[in-house]
């Protein structure tokens, strides 16, 4: 029973993004959404000016949930107190805002900048355009799509817009390197997370994955024999940003109310992803430990393959959804995935909001449609990125990248279908959180 499932080891550090670019997929989702198309504009303002106002009511929400997290959060890393977040009216802005990074437990180089990602269907830009490193602390890939642009202080933007963008924001560094064994680890005091329970620490972008993924229905074999994948966060942030939401939309700060309520969206649009709610969703359990197994005795080849083509099944389903709704935006057409975010009629068929609602509804039902996505992007991507283990999208994306884009553009209607499925559960979840966090704030009707 010691069997340790080095799996969780090695899992690709790409893997710690979901969706790519969640930005474009809640521009839809959301677009014809009652609470968030007839909401008023909003004016920009610095994170500064939010701390400074609600210093003392910031300061007494991050302590509810920290207790509120200590209680109904299994596994739970406590929050050393030495990281509360006090209120002092005489520190600078800087000072504060660094203790605010810090009792949240987020990366110190997470930017928070004014900032939108326009629509791809907006083809005329209306605001300058700013460089990347002044939003995000991760390096763009050579296949990013996210684009940025600035706001300024007191300028009026769509609640659409702030939303939408910043569903995409919790990917832009402020996970990485928290916990203990990570080379950019924060320096004193400890975030608290102790060691990565999977994933590779010595790889930044790796170090986000536990606060991105949510295996909570591997079963009770699978959590006795790799008890750290059960160690997740993603439930915590949802919490977080969700509380910093409310709290801003009561106290007429409605720029961060919609900016930290896309934040906690990002974490919930996560776990729709069937790669990010499952350890291995194209494997079986004696799949897992059998290659795992042999892994142990010197023969490594057989889980190194399982990992491969994991990671290059999720690569091919992101690139997927992602240039087709990109490309989609930019001709203005709608077609089976746009209609899928914007189906409203599926949000009632889900349980009302929850705390519970990220683990037992969203997680539970991507894991259980996780086989049957596997397979489809089995059958209707090209055999060479997804079922040759000896090819490494992740360590050839730069080379080989167009050339996927390119064999993905023919007619595959079963990849088709399967996607639109799960995007059906990413429009309808988010929206789903969106109104559960806009009615405890009391904007909308109980």
């Amino acid at each position: 029973m010691r069997l340790a499932f080095a799996l969780s080891a090695v899992l690709l550090p790409a893997l710690a993004q979901a969706w790519g670019n969640h930005t474009p997929l809640c521009y839809r989702a959301f677009e014809r959404m009652p609470e968030v198309a007839n909401a008023a504009p909003v004016k920009a303002e610095p994170l500064a000016d939010f701390l400074r106002d609600q210093e003392g009511a910031i300061a007494r929400e991050l302590d509810a949930q920290e207790a509120w997290a200590r209680e109904h959060l299994k596994g739970h890393a406590a929050r050393p107190d030495a990281l509360r977040f006090v209120p002092d009216a005489k520190r600078s802005d800087a000072d504060r805002r660094v203790a605010f990074l810090r009792a949240l437990r987020l990366s110190p180089q997470s930017r928070l900048a004014l900032y939108l990602q326009p629509d791809a269907r907006d083809v005329t830009p209306t605001r300058p355009a700013i460089d990347a490193s002044l939003v995000t602390a991760v390096k763009p890939g050579a296949g990013a799509t996210q684009r940025f642009a600035a706001l300024q202080p007191g300028e009026a933007v769509a609640a659409l817009a702030v939303v939408a963008s910043a569903c995409d924001e919790p990917d832009y560094g402020l996970d990485l390197n928290l916990f203990d064994d990570n080379p950019g680890h924060p320096e004193n005091p400890s975030y608290g997370f102790g060691k990565q329970p999977f994933g590779n620490p010595a790889v930044a972008i790796g170090s986000q994955a536990p606060f991105h993924m949510g295996f909570f229905h591997q079963g009770f074999i699978f959590n006795t024999l790799a008890p750290s994948f059960a160690r997740t966060f993603t439930e915590l942030r949802v919490q977080q940003y969700g509380g910093l939401a409310v709290l801003a939309w009561q106290t007429g700060h409605a720029y961060w109310g919609w900016r930290f309520a896309g934040m906690a969206l990002h974490h919930v649009e996560d776990l729709t992803q069937p790669y990010h709610a499952s350890a291995a969703p194209g494997a079986t359990l004696g799949r897992m430990m059998w290659v795992n197994l042999k892994a142990q005795l010197g023969m490594p080849a057989d889980r190194q393959g399982l990992v491969v083509l994991q990671g290059n099944r999720h690569f091919v389903l992101e690139e997927f959804q992602t240039r087709w709704i990109i490309d989609a935006a930019r001709q203005r057409r709608d077609g089976p995935l746009e209609l899928a975010l914007r189906d409203a009629a599926r949000d009632g068929g889900y349980p009302a909001w929850s705390a519970g609602y990220v683990r037992d509804t969203v997680a539970a039902e991507a894991f259980h449609a996780g086989p049957a996505t596997d397979a489809a992007v089995v059958v209707g991507a090209p055999a060479k990125f997804v079922t040759d283990p000896h090819f490494d999208f992740a360590a050839n994306e730069d080379r080989f990248g167009p050339e996927l884009a390119h064999d993905l553009q023919g007619q595959r209607e079963g990849l088709h279908r399967a996607v639109a499925e799960l995007l059906g559960h990413f429009g309808a979840h988010s929206r789903n959180a969106l109104r559960g966090l806009l009615r405890k704030a009391a904007r909308i009707p109980q």
